[in-house]
């Protein structure tokens, strides 16, 4: 019987991804002829950068099938500069292939793609490439491997049909089958495929694609251990993937993940699916429905995002974020450097475009150097050069301790007061809300208008002016009057209560986050020394030194974005051009400098007249102005969570 499932390959930057696509697609019919990245023809890298570079860039598409398995393959980025475009083609996979180097092993970029694999609860199999170059060592890449989870298991022999020495360690995996197997001396195929589909077991195989070695083995794994899900019949799906074909046409990639999706139908209300195109490389064939499992592009729809669920599914919010800020700077007409930025944007989840129209300066929030040399080109190839300056550190605020914010808005013939407790969250977490308020004191609908007016903003911290994350605000009560009261009232006095509450512990519970780096530095043993004594300088932490043969260790550790992000010039003059330092976001920390930061930033949270902490009351027929300090002495309703 006929599966089919959607597989997706993942690795760091020259680990062979691209070479073992090619592989795949070849030995199974695909393709005729193999491509390579250094000649500039592969297969799933069909844009001009991408053949220029030798990069992939986006995420592309294509068709093969083995044995009586029909494979949807989706090849993403490597670098992890583009790693919000792999995580979102991570949300509608049903299995991953990693992709290590035998050559590099677990490095830093293995280990941030296997927690995003991990995070995304996507089931895994490891291909080890290059097992051709001199030195390399099976049994330590394994090990090496099971320090990411000990259920990395060689499948080597056992591609076909389960060899009694790999059924030993499956089985060892999960308590229910050993025992079943101990009793039966068999491992099922069935008991094999459930525990890869569960992230118990993560097949690992050998080989180097570019010599089509283990390849073969790996095809065969696809087709013998894996499960095609199980889909319901009302229309979901979820988009993963905005792009703009070569006529400026919108494309929306979609995996339909329940019903059908038929030509013409609506996906969002005045919005169609005018044509379903299905891609296979560069080119793509037309077709009138997409089932359930199927990938397929869809043009029409113009107001989409990567990440966003139709139908019965749901939103995938992706924890990739920009953290360097670039201004822009051009001689051509900045209305169209705006629109060409704002279709780039739209493509990649983790850009964010801003304008300033007092200052007429546009700003683009990127995550790393690669990406911004890349939308350079991009803009150079449209006939808008621009030049991105020197990046500026992205921050985010959160708290560190609990607060009672208190907002009130009486202006005349308005009302409204609202009370928010304001809480630390864990690390990540973002913005939660939350409302315990009584119908005594909040009406229902009101209580509705506060939730409402608390997701409807970015909220900005009080320390830079930075956007507020891993805090839950709860709604605990207010005032309001059934003949003065509108939405507009709890709005401001929601927005302000959130300010207020943050004023009050700005100097003790308020908290500039930072981006970090993870790194790995391989350099010479004569100037670990220099290594150790520049990481401590940039305010980063170590971890183990591995030895790296005879004369090279491995440094890895932690340090902030702000520090390191300049580092590698330093790293390539000191060894000479014989430096490798690698790095990966791994997301907001504690700045290691927040006051400096705070002072430089001159930041006035009094004088941000868009996010006022102080509130409005009316007296005589005349609104007046409380100060935030003294919202106490003013308030309609006493503190809820704390008396003082």
């Amino acid at each position: 019987m006929s599966k089919q499932i959607t597989i997706g390959m993942v690795a760091p930057v020259d680990a062979g991804k691209t070479t073992l696509s090619e592989a795949m697609l070849y030995q199974a019919g695909t393709i005729h002829r193999l491509g390579r990245v250094d000649h500039q023809d592969a297969f799933l890298d069909p844009e001009a950068l991408e053949k220029q570079r030798g990069i992939t860039i986006s995420a592309h598409q294509a068709q093969l099938s083995v044995g009586q398995t029909k494979i949807t393959l989706l090849d993403t980025p490597g670098h992890v500069d583009f790693a919000s475009t792999t995580e979102q083609v991570l949300a509608v996979l049903d299995y991953a292939i990693l992709v290590v180097s035998a050559t590099d092993g677990v490095t830093g970029a293995v280990q941030y793609l296997w927690q995003m694999l991990q995070r995304t609860g996507v089931p895994t199999i490891v291909f080890v490439n290059k097992m051709d170059a001199p030195g390399v060592d099976a049994k330590k890449i394994i090990t090496s491997l099971q320090q990411l989870s000990s259920g990395c298991l060689s499948f080597e022999g056992a591609s076909q049909q389960m060899t009694s020495a790999v059924a030993d360690n499956v089985a060892a995996v999960d308590e229910t089958v050993l025992a079943d197997y101990l009793t039966t001396g068999k491992l099922t195929d069935a008991a094999t495929c459930r525990l890869i589909k569960n992230r118990e077991v993560f097949p690992v195989l050998f080989g180097a694609a570019l010599h089509q070695q283990g390849v073969s083995e790996l095809l065969a794994v696809l087709n013998q251990w894996t499960l095609a899900p199980e889909w319901g019949k009302d229309f979901a799906a979820r988009c993963f993937k905005i792009f703009h074909g070569t006529r400026g046409e919108r494309l929306t990639w979609l995996r339909v993940t329940g019903g059908i999706l038929n030509a013409k139908d609506e996906l969002l209300p005045g919005q169609k699916a005018d044509q379903l195109r299905i891609y296979n490389g560069g080119k793509f064939t037309t077709v009138q429905q997409a089932t359930a499992g199927q990938v397929c592009a869809v043009s029409g729809p113009t107001t989409t995002f990567a990440g966003q669920g139709l139908g019965r599914e749901t939103d995938f919010g992706g924890t990739v974020h920009s953290v360097l800020e670039y201004a822009v700077q051009t001689a051509v007409d900045i209305r169209a450097v705006r629109e060409a930025l704002r279709m780039i944007a739209d493509e990649d989840p983790a850009i964010n475009l801003s304008w300033q129209p007092e200052s007429q300066e546009l700003t683009v929030d990127l995550t790393g150097t690669v990406q911004k040399e890349i939308i350079e080109q991009q803009m150079a190839a449209k006939g808008l050069p621009i030049k991105l300056t020197t990046g500026k550190i992205i921050y985010q605020e959160t708290v560190t301790q609990s607060v009672e914010g208190v907002g009130h808005f009486e202006p005349l013939r308005h009302y409204a007061e609202v009370h928010l407790l304001i809480e630390p969250a864990p690390r990540g977490s973002g913005l939660q809300f939350a409302n315990e308020a009584r119908v005594e004191d909040l009406k229902p609908n009101w209580q509705s208008q506060v939730m409402a007016a608390l997701a409807a903003k970015e909220h900005r911290g009080v320390l830079v002016g930075a956007p507020l994350t891993d805090v839950k605000i709860t709604l605990l009560g207010g005032r309001g009057s059934i003949v003065h009261t509108v939405g507009g009232d709890l709005r401001e006095a929601t927005w302000r209560a959130v300010r207020q509450g943050l004023m009050s512990i700005r100097s003790t519970g308020c908290q500039l986050l930072e981006p970090w780096y993870r790194f790995r530095l391989v350099v010479d043993n004569s100037v670990v020394g220099r290594a150790l004594n520049d990481i401590a300088r940039m305010g980063g932490k170590t971890g183990n030194h591995v030895p790296a043969g005879a004369a090279l260790t491995i440094l890895s550790g932690k340090a902030p974005v702000a520090t390191m992000v300049d580092y590698a010039a330093d790293v390539r003059n000191y060894t000479h051009g014989q430096g490798q330092l690698s790095l990966v976001v791994d997301g907001f920390e504690p700045c290691h400098n927040q006051q400096a930061v705070v002072d430089q930033s001159g930041y006035d949270p009094c004088a941000d007249l868009d996010n006022s902490p102080d509130s409005i009351f009316c007296a005589h027929g005349a609104k007046y102005t409380v100060k935030w300090d003294e919202i106490k002495r003013a308030m309609h309703r006493d503190y809820y969570w704390q008396k003082s």
